[in-house]
């Protein structure tokens, strides 16, 4: 499974990993099936979110994994009493079904519970370069958890009844699973332009550092975005912009708090004589900070902010400070908690060259991988997609690569032209197919210009929302429930009959 991840992203490993899973957990016992859950939890996340060691240490780290393992336990426990129902032991049919409902229902509480959720290996984000991508803005995430794992159950019954010296199943089996994943090809995504197109250059600046002392230089880190946003002129003209992107942290010094980084903010964006969409901090008198996106016009400054509305737990803010301290001294290098927005992530853009409002739907950094803090964006208004990020504190681990596959997933999922912007890289243009048109390198500054297609028009995925999400959890609830209740009736009855 961890294959199917970036890197190096082999997407069809994903259902041998559901395979081998779904083969692992025949036994009847629950304590049994989530131990074989929890094992298969503990060879894959650790390796999956090797950052979180170099981001936070080995002790969040392994803790982080072990918890996200535990999901897969109950999982396991939870197939355990699903099967456990008659309809569901005899049929493979309702297992090829009930399989996936119950693992997305799982993936959706992990996504959700505690402190917000953690949704990173979750298996649609796999599938950037899959046929079955396109399913993604028909249901979602959802959907695409729920088909990667019905191939994974195809490819398993298979794998089983070849076993068994039955080739026809087994032929049946794999026909189905591989026109599953071809199916994926008659599925349309637009790319076109529905409301004209916007110009936008994108700014890489990189910072002096790695790891935690990235930022230790402020100032160092806000000139070597200016110095890219200079440096866009070497591509383009003043003026032919329509908007220049900072990522998250583009300055930790605030531009609404700071005369001097304002003067030099508002020099960059006189040059290039287009408003620029600047990743910064804002720090309230009543404590705590703020992760903000300000959109800066020339010589006006601030006219329009977004404020991340998804901080995360135990490295933006520390829950429980007091417990989490015990485990790790690193929870004191998070001096003032992060604060959450409470909007969407929408920038009104007044496009003189367009000569209307354009919407753009913003979020940041690992606000990519949760479902409604980016549909949000999108059914506010947005029509293009920007992941402002800082990877910088990964270091040279796979979570940049991650996070990009991510972004390709959403923009398909909505349809919308996207651009990831960090502070080191991987920064990508993204066409609403998913398909990557430019893309940059780790640790280097660099600068992209690209022509982003508008789209207003909604996906089945945008308009349905959570309700997919939502139908699928209590399915899962009611398979599991039925299977538990009714293997308990059939024991009460075979006693009732032996006495």
């Amino acid at each position: 499974m961890r294959l199917a991840f970036p890197d190096p992203g082999w997407w069809p490993a994903a259902f041998v990993g559901i395979a081998l899973l779904y083969l692992a957990l025949r036994r009847d016992s629950a304590r049994w099936n989530a131990l074989v859950g929890l094992v298969w939890g503990l060879a894959f996340y650790p390796l999956l979110i090797t950052w979180a060691d170099d981001a936070v240490g080995l002790v969040p780290w392994l803790a982080l994994s072990l918890a996200c393992s535990g999901y897969v336990a109950l999982f396991g426990a939870a197939w355990s009493w699903a099967r456990r129902g008659e309809a569901v032991r005899r049929s493979r049919g309702w297992q090829l079904v009930v399989f996936p409902l119950v693992w997305v229902a799982v993936e959706e509480l992990l996504a959700f519970w505690p402190f917000g959720g953690f949704p990173w290996g979750r298996l649609a984000f796999s599938q950037a370069d899959s046929t079955l991508l396109a399913f993604v803005s028909w249901g979602g995430v959802p959907l695409l958890s729920a088909l990667v794992c019905v191939v994974g159950v195809l490819l398993g019954q298979g794998a089983a009844a070849l076993r068994q010296a039955n080739l026809l199943g087994a032929s049946v089996a794999g026909v189905a699973a591989l026109l599953v994943v071809l199916a994926g090809v008659l599925v349309p995504t637009p790319t076109s332009a529905q409301e004209g197109t916007l110009a936008v250059g994108a700014v890489q600046g990189n910072v002096p550092g790695q790891g935690l002392d990235a930022f230790g230089e402020r100032e160092a880190v806000l000139d070597n975005h200016l110095a890219g946003t200079y440096a866009l002129l070497d591509q383009v003209e003043p003026g032919d912009l329509d908007l220049v992107l900072w990522p998250e942290n583009g300055t930790d010094i605030d531009p609404q708090a700071d005369e001097r980084a304002a003067g030099l903010i508002d020099d960059a964006a006189q040059a290039v004589d287009a408003p620029m969409l600047v990743g910064t901090v804002q720090y309230p008198e009543t404590g705590g900070r703020y992760n903000t996106s300000v959109l800066w016009e020339p010589e006006q400054g601030v006219v329009a902010s977004y404020t991340k509305q998804h901080p995360a737990p135990f490295a933006e803010y520390i829950p429980l400070r007091g417990v989490a301290r015990m485990f790790s001294s690193a929870v004191d290098l998070v001096t003032r908690d992060m604060l959450p927005g409470d909007e969407p992530g929408y920038i009104p853009l007044e496009s003189s060259r367009l000569g209307r409002t354009v919407g753009i739907g913003t979020v940041i950094c690992f606000e990519v991988a949760y479902d409604e803090v980016v549909r949000s964006a999108v059914r506010a208004g947005g029509e293009i997609l920007v992941v402002q990020t800082n990877n910088a504190t990964f270091g040279w681990s796979d979570e940049s690569v991650q996070q990009l596959a991510m972004s390709r997933v959403r923009a398909v999922e909505h349809g919308r032209a996207t651009v990831q912007i960090s502070t080191v890289g991987v920064s990508a243009v993204i066409q609403p197919n998913g398909a990557v048109t430019q893309r940059t390198e780790l640790f280097t500054a660099d600068q992209m210009v690209a022509r982003l297609p508008l789209r207003t028009s909604q996906t089945w995925a945008t308009r349905l929302g959570s309700w997919p999400a939502w139908a699928i959890d209590v399915l899962a609830v009611c398979a599991v429930v039925a299977g538990a209740v009714g293997a308990a009736r059939t024991r009460g009855t075979d006693r009732g009959e032996r006495a």
